[in-house]
């Protein structure tokens, strides 16, 4: 496998997982406007997709190969989770 190939492997994988947290993200900041005014988009985003990609990671790892349900299903969870705690949870 050649570099080019190699990239494009690499981009596919990661691709689903950025793509989920930049829509997870945009739909939380526009459904909560009010409420997420401090936080900005590119942080929401950033830990999103930070979640999105260790989930996909590890599905490959777990499961032996991309694209499995249980992996898709896991991210969503992951991203709603990590998308909750930098949103809205405030410390004391």
């Amino acid at each position: 496998m050649n570099f080019v190939a190699a990239f494009w492997h690499v981009v596919n994988l990661l691709a689903p997982g950025l793509g989920v947290a930049l829509i997870a993200a945009a739909a939380t900041k526009l459904l909560w406007h009010a409420e997420l005014r401090p936080v900005g988009l590119l942080r929401l985003w950033g830990w999103a997709a930070l979640v999105c990609v260790g989930v996909t990671l590890a599905g490959l790892m777990i499961f032996g190969r991309d694209g499995r349900m249980a992996t898709y299903a896991a991210m969503v969870a992951g991203c709603a989770l990590a998308l909750w705690v930098v949103g809205f949870w405030r410390r004391g």
